[in-house]
């Protein structure tokens, strides 16, 4: 028996051949029916596939842009600001030692390990460091200056300048670049200071705290010259980039509905993270933490769980939501929604938090005749993932891409009534990191070999996705050309927006709308 032309044979086919299959028949109306063919009759061969169609795929990456060293400064080196120097080629040393160690014992840390080694120079460096917690500000300057990526006792480099507040590192003329990873209510106070000294940002996500503020950075960025990027890496997904093609030549059919979901169940998930115990009113400037937020007297409680209070936090909405949100943004275009409605509470973490622990939400887009539905419970972990619903098929989105058929679709009914489409089970599946393309039989027994969003994959090649998306900013300051990244202000208004009109309604307990002329939520 000629095994590779059967399932129990376990064929794989290439990405060429898969989406060859689906371009194979005009308007995709037999979506795989050449692969169909291959496995149902071995003594066919393929029906004839289209020469090229391989763009449906993103395509390596981008070489990093020749030009001056940019000079960075971080404001906030905690855990975000610890990940995305890391994604900038640079670990403390102490860490790198136990990276070492794990991959010695582990092929997926030795792996890791591999991946950070292979990242691609910059060509940048880091002069300032800033953050209110001493023993994170050390850490950034110590980690800053291992430009040679060693362990303990390795060579270092020259340490950059630690600064007390953000309004002397965003002064510093040895500073051409700002990263901003602060928690949310700092993001545009440090980021409007940045655009005011004509620094280019980074900004993590989500933009703003408020509605007011979001408008005032837009204005700033706008008038200025710099470049602006909001830390939503996902907008560098491989998944993404195939969902959009996908859908764009109407595999899935009209959409109506989506359906995207947080699931989490741990204190860690629930943001009641660890006290660090060198903390203390010594070693943290608690005035400046505080910044803009209404005075409260020190608490490590509020200073290492920002996120659970309103004070600092945009909770699920900002936090989680705008996830979810973005990545619909860059796949559909769906931009600021009509009206929004939220519902939710804190059900289960009796903690003093102020934010809620479960979240729904309904954001209704009448112009695309389609609702995106959010639903969030930090005291569960049933997988729900995204879920794009079409008349023909919907398609999930979790660490792979999964496209299915729907029972009464109308393009594909006729290859129902067949057999040759066979409805609830996949006809298109994709998995991140594998260079073989499987049109037909379930994903489940390859869903973890997806590393979901903190890795994407170009050619088969794994890639921290935060790195891509720094790497996309730092080439489009270097050409200086107009170019903008692929998260600019125009995108950061449309997610902050968007989340703002959810957190409005779950705390007034009202619909609510967005005046498109009037540029005004009502």
């Amino acid at each position: 028996m000629d095994s590779d032309n059967t399932i129990s044979g376990s064929k794989q086919y290439s990405r060429r051949e898969i989406l060859a299959g689906l371009a194979s028949i005009p308007v995709i109306g037999v979506i795989g029916y050449g692969l169909f063919q291959h496995i149902n009759d071995r003594n066919k061969k393929l029906a004839p596939l289209l020469d090229d169609i391989s763009s449906i795929l993103p395509k390596g990456i981008s070489p990093v842009v020749e030009g001056e060293t940019i000079r960075l400064g971080i404001v906030g080196t905690g855990s975000r600001g610890k990940y995305l120097m890391k994604a900038l080629g640079f670990l403390h040393p102490s860490r790198l030692d136990q990276y070492i160690e794990s991959a010695k014992k582990s092929n997926e840390w030795a792996q890791y390990l591999n991946d950070f080694y292979a990242q691609e120079d910059l060509n940048i460096e880091i002069t300032a460091i800033c953050d209110v917690f001493d023993k994170n500000a050390n850490w950034g300057v110590e980690t800053a200056a291992n430009i040679h990526r060693n362990g303990t006792g390795g060579k270092m480099g020259n340490a950059p300048k630690r600064f007390l507040t953000y309004q002397e590192l965003v002064a510093s003329p040895d500073v051409d670049a700002v990263i901003i990873a602060t928690p949310d209510h700092l993001h545009i106070p440090v980021a409007l200071e940045a655009v005011k000294n004509n620094k280019h940002i980074y900004c993590e996500k989500p933009l703003s705290c408020t509605v007011e503020e979001t408008f005032a950075i837009r204005e700033a960025v706008k008038e200025s010259e710099i470049i602006f990027q909001l830390g939503h890496q996902g907008r560098q997904t491989e998944n993404y980039h195939i969902a959009k093609s996908l859908i764009n030549i109407g595999v899935i059919g009209k959409i109506s509905l989506i359906e995207v979901c947080t699931n989490r169940n741990d204190p860690n998930g629930a943001w009641v993270y660890e006290i660090d115990p060198d903390a203390n009113e010594n070693t943290i400037d608690w005035k400046q933490f505080i910044g803009p937020a209404p005075w409260h007297e020190f608490s490590l409680e509020r200073f290492f769980r920002w996120r659970c209070w309103w004070d600092y936090s945009t909770g699920l909405s900002g936090d989680l939501f705008t996830h979810e949100y973005d990545a619909l943004n860059q796949i559909l275009g769906l931009g600021i929604p009509y009206s929004a409605t939220a519902s939710g509470g804190i059900y289960y973490y009796k903690d003093g938090r102020t934010v809620p622990d479960v979240l729904n939400m309904a954001f209704e887009y009448p112009n695309r005749e389609l609702t995106l539905l959010y639903s969030a419970t930090l005291a569960s972990e049933k997988e729900r993932g995204k879920v794009i619903m079409g008349h023909d098929a919907y398609m999930e989105l979790n660490k792979t891409l999964l496209v299915v058929a729907d029972p009464k679709s109308t393009r594909y009914k006729e290859k129902i009534e067949k057999g040759i489409i066979e409805p609830h089970k996949p006809i298109f599946s994709y998995v991140p990191g594998q260079e073989k393309v499987d049109a037909i039989t379930t994903p489940t027994e390859k869903y973890f070999a997806g590393r979901g969003l903190l890795y994407t994959y170009r050619d088969g090649k794994s890639f921290d996705t935060s790195h891509l998306h720094l790497r996309e900013w730092l080439n489009c300051i270097r050409l200086n050309n107009g170019l903008q990244p692929s998260c600019d202000i125009d995108q950061a208004f449309e997610e902050a927006i968007t989340a703002h009109m959810g957190t409005i309604s779950y705390l007034q307990g009202r619909r609510t709308y967005w005046d498109a002329d009037k540029q005004k939520i009502i």
